[in-house]
């Protein structure tokens, strides 16, 4: 933390522009040492872009024409003193400029070195600090509405909502094991019972959120399944909105797994085309079809395309064998034709899969599909300007320990068991919640957090 630290905070590439950001109390020195004001007035104003030129005084040789900006701590992102030099945005400039910024006494940041020392700095607690990540890897609109909202503090707000009222708690059970004589307010276990429940209703609320949190975050990732010519890839095609897939009225035309990212209703989808499933001689052929079953596995749900024009066959009652288990939505393609086998039919094979038939040379049933995959996101409750949701894996499983010890806890109020035991269970669930915004988290636990972020931030 007494160091001052230095990288480069824009993304490596040509571009317009490229900047040096430095932190720490010898930002405005260094700066001083490498940059040459074009103004007369050379002194350099707190928060006042200043044009100039970057110079390497020993070797007395220009670096390049710059735009730089000092601004005075606390009221940056690392509430310490910051600079940010704005370069062309040429690799070459900035590498030159960062290794002068470097040999004039900053050190190389490490990643997320930035954002952990606003966090040690108070500027933002661990939840924030994490929503920056979310920020910049946003897919999505909604994906990053949900993680602009954590970074300004819904969630944080919302974890100190529920502590405070567990700290409350806390009090009572103390008061009344350490001062039973004392002309206290006496803590009942009806009490009890009825404050634990009400902040164990609180962490249930926001565990309600998690699965459609983490697949706004993380994305969905669905796999096309069927036998050849069935219209895999037309589907694919029609989801993208443009030709990705070939297509072609010869059965096995797909060989490989081919995969896309697209944004569904906001939702990232990551869309799987795989080869048709059947039995094949063709070893390149048999290769695509492992890989597919590969794919399948690894889904988290599937969508098995049916040929509507000809009746079941065997290789379709075979992939529906492996869907018994699976989420899944079946599509009977081709409606436009005289259809040969009925809803019945495709129930009898797959009880639980939801149907829906499609045309897509026709472009019939894309708009259902993208329906089916938006209400199994949202669970039937979309409410899309709902941006409190939890989707990072650490803060779930905090939650879910939360929640496991007041339910502990409720248990032994409800046996009517002696409340140092109780308090035990309420403190832990207390603890787990601080880790969550980095009240009670450990040093192991924050280095690891900041490792996952990219030099720069």
């Amino acid at each position: 933390m007494e160091d001052t630290i230095a990288a480069v905070a824009t993304a490596y590439g040509e571009g317009g522009i490229g900047i040096i950001r430095i932190s720490g109390e010898n930002s405005l020195s260094i700066l001083k040492e490498v940059f040459d004001p074009a103004a007369d007035n050379k002194e350099i104003t707190s928060r006042r872009m200043t044009y100039g030129k970057i110079i390497d005084k020993d070797a007395d040789q220009i670096i390049d024409e710059v735009l730089a900006v000092y601004m005075k701590g606390p009221k940056t992102y690392t509430a310490e003193d910051v600079v940010e030099i704005n370069c062309h945005g040429s690799m070459v400039s900035l590498r030159k400029t960062l290794a002068l910024v470097l040999r004039k006494g900053a050190r190389l940041a490490e990643p997320g070195e930035f954002t952990k020392r606003a966090f040690l700095n108070g500027r933002l607690d661990l939840s924030q600090a994490e929503a920056v990540i979310d920020v910049i890897k946003a897919k999505t609109d909604k994906s990053f509405d949900v993680a602009l909202s954590q970074l300004e503090g819904t969630l944080s707000t919302k974890i100190s909502e529920i502590r405070a009222r567990l700290l409350d708690l806390l009090v009572d059970i103390t008061v009344n094991i350490d001062y039973p004589d004392e002309d206290i307010e006496y803590i009942t276990y009806e009490k009890l019972e009825k404050n634990i429940s009400s902040i164990g209703e609180m962490i249930e609320k926001l565990l309600s959120t998690a699965s459609t949190g983490r697949m706004i975050r993380e994305g969905i990732r669905v796999a096309i399944v069927g036998k050849p010519n069935v219209g895999k890839s037309s589907l694919m095609n029609g989801l993208l909105k443009e030709t990705r897939a070939i297509v072609t009225e010869v059965p096995g035309t797909t060989r490989d797994t081919i995969e896309e990212a697209i944004s569904i209703r906001n939702i990232p989808v990551y869309l799987v085309d795989t080869a048709g499933i059947r039995e094949t001689d063709d070893m390149v052929e048999k290769i695509g079809i492992e890989k597919s079953k590969e794919a399948f596995n690894n889904s988290d749900f599937v969508i098995f395309i049916l040929d509507g024009s000809v009746p079941l066959s065997q290789e379709d009652r075979e992939i529906a064998e492996y869907l018994k288990t699976r989420k899944s939505l079946v599509l009977i393609n081709k409606s436009d034709l005289t259809q040969a086998f009925t809803h019945d039919e495709v129930k009898e094979m797959i009880p639980d899969a939801k149907i829906i038939e499609t045309s897509f040379i026709m472009g019939e049933g894309i708009n259902e599909i993208e329906e089916f995959i938006e209400e199994m996101v949202y669970g039937g409750e979309i409410v899309q300007s709902e941006s409190l949701m939890v989707n990072n894996v650490r803060h779930i499983e905090l939650l879910n320990k939360g929640r496991d010890s007041l339910r502990d806890a409720l248990n032994m109020a409800q046996m009517k068991e002696a409340l140092d035991f109780i308090e035990i269970d309420v403190k832990n669930a207390y603890e787990f919640l601080g880790e969550i915004i980095g009240e009670t988290v450990s040093d192991d636990i924050i280095d690891e957090v900041f490792a996952r972020f990219c030099l720069g931030k």
